[in-house]
This record gives C-alpha cells, sequence and structure tokens, in this order.
C-alpha cells in the first residue's frame, strides 16, 4: 500500500468513530432465520456497533449473536424495534440517541452507485444502513439521506452488506481483532487452526 493510500484510510477510520447500526427491515421468523443470521454476522464481523430488528421478534437469533459474542469476542449489541418507520423518521429527524439526527443509508438495487456516495456521506454522527426484506415501505426511499447500489442488478442482501462496509471502512479496516476471544482462528493455507483460550490457561 502506499503511504498516501495508509494516511488516507487511517484518516478515514478515525473519522469513523460514530456508532454504526445495521437495521434489517421485515423479518418473518421461521422464514428468514438464516438469512438474517447472516446479516446479523457479517454486521458484527465487519465492524458493526448494533443490529437492530424490525418485523418478528426473534430471541433465538439474538441469542445465536451473543453466543458467536462469547466465542469468538466482540460486543455488538441487538434490538428488536417496533413501529419501524416511525423510528427511522426519528433517527434522520430529530434524534440518533444523543438528541441530534443520524444518517441512514438505504442498500437498494435502485439507488446510486456506493463508491460514488461513500464519500459524501458523513462520518460524525450515527450511521444506520437499512437493509431491506420480502417487502420495503416506499417511506424508507423518502427517509434515508441516501440510497445506495451495490451493483444495479437483483442479488444478495448480505453481499450488498459487506462490500459496503467493505468500501466504508477502506481498505484492510474490516480485518477486525477482538481482544476479549476465546477462540481465534490462526489464518491456514490447509486445514482448520483454531486456539481456545480456556484450554491454554489449563496448560
Amino acid at each position: 500500500m502506499s503511504r498516501y493510500a495508509h494516511d488516507r484510510d487511517e484518516a478515514r477510520r478515525a473519522m469513523s468513530g460514530a456508532p454504526f447500526s445495521v437495521l434489517r427491515l421485515g423479518h418473518r421468523k421461521g422464514r428468514d432465520p438464516r438469512i438474517t443470521t447472516h446479516l446479523a454476522l457479517v454486521s458484527r464481523a465487519l465492524g458493526a456497533d448494533q443490529f437492530l430488528l424490525a418485523g418478528d421478534k426473534d430471541d433465538d437469533l439474538f441469542n445465536n449473536v451473543a453466543s458467536v459474542n462469547e466465542r469468538f469476542g466482540g460486543a455488538m449489541s441487538c434490538e428488536h424495534i417496533t413501529g419501524s418507520m416511525g423510528w427511522l423518521k426519528r433517527f434522520v429527524q430529530s434524534d440518533a440517541g444523543d438528541g441530534e439526527p443520524g444518517v441512514a443509508v438505504h442498500l437498494t438495487m435502485y439507488g446510486e452507485p456506493y463508491r460514488e456516495v461513500i464519500p459524501r456521506i458523513r462520518r460524525d454522527r450515527p450511521i444506520v444502513v437499512i437493509v431491506g426484506g420480502a417487502k420495503v415501505p416506499g417511506d424508507v426511499f423518502k427517509y434515508a439521506n441516501y440510497n445506495v447500489a451495490v451493483g444495479n442488478q437483483p442479488h444478495s442482501e448480505v453481499a450488498a452488506l459487506a462490500l459496503f462496509m467493505e468500501a466504508w471502512h477502506g481498505e484492510g479496516g474490516t480485518e477486525r481483532h477482538f481482544p476479549n476471544a476465546r477462540l481465534t482462528i490462526e489464518p491456514s493455507a490447509r486445514g482448520k487452526t483454531v486456539h481456545d483460550k480456556a484450554d491454554e490457561s489449563e496448560e
């Protein structure tokens, strides 16, 4: 990496201290657990502070995320919200948790190219990235500050979230290391090497 690129990415990460949340709309318990779980795991692994779930309440899904936090580290919280459009309107117009408006980014294949939009998004306010469900309310397009597309083609919302977060954090910014992890994976070209701090402490 060039020195310029390194300085650019360091500055970008330094500006990204504001809370980063992901809002999953329209979750259907019993029909969407796998895709929503993958969205939550991508959110956690790539640096989100909070995963918000609208639609059906799903304690099993939240317990799965808590289990991953316990084993692999991290502290991403999960919360079920009701009245998602009222919550979103309040977030962008009046209160993102500190009495001031936040920034909402809606991932949709109908939006503007995400790499062109990201440089325009302010980073000094809490941000929520909205991932739609089976049916996205029209108000989402109205309330979101930015409607962005990771390719204007039908594809996976999990892929869209991952690519957006990779671009948001900059080169290398998604290589997360959680200091409170009990299990750590040692990268390997072949095989599976996992270190368990509980086992190592008994040696």
